[in-house]
């Protein structure tokens, strides 16, 4: 075979997909969402709380305690995220004796008390900026998930029927913005009647129906305690008596959890990258060879070149295209992951980490190159039979499928955490070996199935070589014949000059 001549033809073959208004626009795509995702993100997010209105007709003071229960768990949880970003930036030195600044560590009732008499979380950010270096992004506040509001004057003066009909009212008419979402009613004969009602303009989750609960059962219990004599300190003691707990948990990023799936983002990414850039320049070498097919441009080239030579030229073409798509969305993905700052940026640096050995990356190529040969093939020996879109598309159609679902279950077993034995197969399939390697990367693979999947993927793509350049030399000039699966298998068989 004559070198000059395959590279003339994977040129003619770039240019070809080149000019096509499709594969600009996909080439553009992964730099457009990167660029729009995060804008479009922080428009999507909702951050507004809950609303919540309590009509307590008691006089019990049970929506005072209600309050003070969710703004207790927000301060807890506020502290805790605030000492995790404090620790995973090294920030302990905006003040050593805050409280926030305490790692792995339960609040306590005081310790929130004399958090919000400092100043509450203004006051921290305050002294973290006065110290926060160039480069390390800014704490953002987490939204609160319930604000308590006043109930409105439709509530208050409505029982009964009305009063249900008062609430669905105000639910179904929210254009502001501004009606609660959740009320809860406290009968008046409470703590004769411990009915509680609520009602909702959605779904309420759990945990509000499991604090309100805890909340009312503290109260019923203090009651209780009162009438059997036990007041003062005494039932103060009995009612909020509870374990000390220490929280021993992993860094920042450090939990294993948190590190497989950190760690497998780029090697995931890639296989999908891998299939998709296949998917797309696979219909683009088809759409090339029908036309070819139609046009009667083949009879063309096979008077200057030999069938192996085309093969070999429109697999080349195809793989430096793929590798030019893979260079830009990666260049795109590494400029967001090092320009950006915040969460996402905090989760891509490193994720970066498992591809930064010279074996893993020589790998990634590897299985790279070798997962398009494998698969181009397959689409130029469907070109060489095809002569229309619609046909080729009739035969595209199983192959994906064959493809793309055993993929699907792999890739989502991978960051699943799964190791189990359908991954170790999918890894000894040749069709699906460059995924699976490429998947388990970053949830680590053994030095002696990596090279053994590998020479055994060589092995089947000399074969699928030898056994597609029979079907595409015989294929090429059997225009408008149809081929059948016994003239298909009697073409792998032929030998060159054969059929």
């Amino acid at each position: 075979m004559n070198r000059a001549k395959i590279w003339l033809i994977a040129r003619r073959e770039m240019l070809q997909i080149l000019k096509m208004r499709s594969f600009w626009l996909t080439l553009l795509i992964l730099p457009v969402a990167l660029a729009v995702g995060p804008l479009l993100g922080e428009t999507l997010e909702d951050n507004e709380p809950t609303r919540v209105a309590v009509v307590d007709r008691s006089g019990a003071g049970l929506a005072e305690a209600l309050q003070a229960r969710f703004d207790a768990d927000e301060t807890q949880f506020l502290l805790r995220d605030l000492s995790r970003y404090v620790q995973r930036y090294g920030l302990e030195a905006a003040d050593r004796e805050a409280v926030w600044a305490r790692q792995g560590h339960w609040y306590t009732v005081e310790e929130m008390a004399a958090f919000e008499a400092g100043g509450g979380i203004d006051a921290a950010v305050g002294k973290i900026e006065a110290v926060r270096p160039e480069g390390v992004p800014q704490y953002e506040v987490p939204s609160r998930d319930y604000s308590f509001i006043a109930p409105p004057a439709a509530l208050t003066s409505a029982s009964g029927d009305a009063f249900v009909t008062a609430a669905r009212g105000l639910f179904a008419d929210d254009a502001k913005g501004t009606n609660p979402e959740i009320i809860v009613l406290i009968p008046e004969g409470y703590p004769g009647d411990t009915r509680i009602a609520l009602y909702s303009g959605d779904n309420v989750r759990s945990s509000f129906i499991t604090k309100l609960q805890e909340v009312m059962t503290g109260d019923l219990r203090t009651r209780l305690l009162a009438e059997a004599g036990i007041t003062g300190e005494r039932a103060v003691l009995v009612q909020n008596i509870a374990p000390a707990i220490a929280i021993d948990t992993p860094p920042p990023g450090g939990g294993a959890r948190e590190v497989l799936l950190v760690r497998s983002i780029v090697p995931i990414a890639l296989a999908y990258v891998l299939m998709m850039s296949l998917m797309l320049s696979g219909s683009w070498m088809l759409q090339g060879s029908v036309e070819e097919r139609s046009n009667k441009l083949i009879e063309g080239l096979l008077a200057c070149i030999s069938p192996e030579e085309l093969m070999f030229g429109k697999l080349l073409g195809g793989l430096v295209v793929g590798l030019m798509m893979l260079s830009v969305w990666a260049g795109c993905a590494g400029v967001a992951a090092y320009a950006t700052q915040g969460s996402i940026a905090d989760m891509i640096r490193p994720a970066l980490e498992p591809i930064s050995s010279p074996g893993i990356i020589f790998a990634i190529m590897f299985f790279f190159i070798a997962g398009y040969v494998m698969i181009s093939a397959i689409f130029v020996a469907i070109g060489s039979m095809a002569d229309s879109m619609s046909e080729a598309q009739g035969y595209m159609m199983p192959v994906i499928l064959l493809i793309l679902l055993p993929i699907t279950f792999l890739l989502q077993a991978v960051l699943a955490g799964s190791d189990g034995i359908a991954v170790k197969i999918f890894t000894w399939v040749p069709l699906w070996t460059p995924f699976a390697v490429l998947a388990r990367l970053g949830s680590g693979i053994e030095a002696w199935e990596l090279i053994g999947a590998g020479a055994l993927l060589v092995l089947a793509i000399v074969a699928e070589l030898v056994l597609v350049g029979r079907l595409f030399r015989a294929s090429l000039l059997a225009s408008g014949q149809k081929p059948t699966l016994a003239k298909v298998w009697q073409r792998l068989r032929s030998a060159p000059g054969e059929g």
